[in-house]
């Protein structure tokens, strides 16, 4: 079932950042939690020597970094465009270069579909945990590319 489209007084006000706050909250208490337990670990074991408590506390590290760069996903627009923050790499989009944005049942995350050609992830809006909010964000920034790009835009959710 598909709610009606984001009228104009229903557009977020700019800049607006979309994330999965859910799932970063979820990854990011599972980080510090694994890494306060391997770091007692470390602590406790009485065998252990200084070197080797210290490469417990460096894979525990090891673990919250991993953990927090996949919290890092978002996508922030602005005025003038969208900045697309994935797990590793950034890309600065103007609104014209987005012709699609798109979410589909299934898809695990928003696609944009951009004027050159290509497709680009964008893992700030993906469904996995908070489905509904997902697809309310994803709703709202193609109402957005609708308003300040040039292209055709269509969300399609299936549900």
């Amino acid at each position: 079932m598909s709610a009606p489209n984001p009228g104009p007084n229903e557009l977020p006000v700019l800049p607006a950042t979309f994330r999965p706050t859910l799932t970063r909250v979820v990854l990011l208490a599972v980080g510090a939690a694994m890494f306060v337990v391997i770091t007692a670990v470390a602590m406790i074991l009485e065998n252990l020597g200084a070197g080797e408590r210290a490469s417990f506390v460096f894979v525990a590290l090891l673990f919250f970094g991993v953990l927090a760069m996949l919290s890092r996903p978002r996508v922030t627009a602005d005025e003038a465009g969208v900045t697309v923050v994935n797990i590793t790499r950034s890309r600065r989009l103007a609104w014209a270069e987005i012709l699609r944005v798109n979410l589909r049942a299934g898809d695990p995350w928003v696609f944009l579909d951009l004027s050159d050609g290509t497709s680009l992830p964008a893992l700030g809006i993906q469904p996995g945990i908070a489905r509904e909010r997902a697809i309310r964000d994803a709703r709202a920034l193609r109402a957005l590319a609708e308003l300040h790009g040039s292209g055709v835009n269509e969300a399609t959710e299936n549900g």
